[in-house]
């Protein structure tokens, strides 16, 4: 297989289960941990991508622990 120039490489977008977000060449296999998010394109175009769409940068577990600990404190 042959390693696309940088120039003209394609991107994905990938996430994790914290729902944290990162890109990955298109050819690549993805990281363990890593599952593909469903755009891909350049490199500004899905950085792009990730600006709008993670607008919450704290971890998936920090936000369902805050979460529950609001809800604790609403029902005392």
């Amino acid at each position: 297989m042959t390693t696309p120039s940088p120039n003209a490489e394609t991107y994905k977008v990938v996430i994790n289960h914290e729902e944290q977000y990162s890109i990955w060449p298109s050819y690549r296999e993805n990281a363990p941990g890593w599952n593909d998010e469903g755009f891909s394109g350049p490199k500004d175009a899905c950085l792009a991508h990730i600006k709008s769409v993670w607008t919450d940068m704290r971890p998936l577990s920090l936000r369902k622990h805050m979460a529950a600990a609001a809800s604790t404190e609403l029902n005392n």
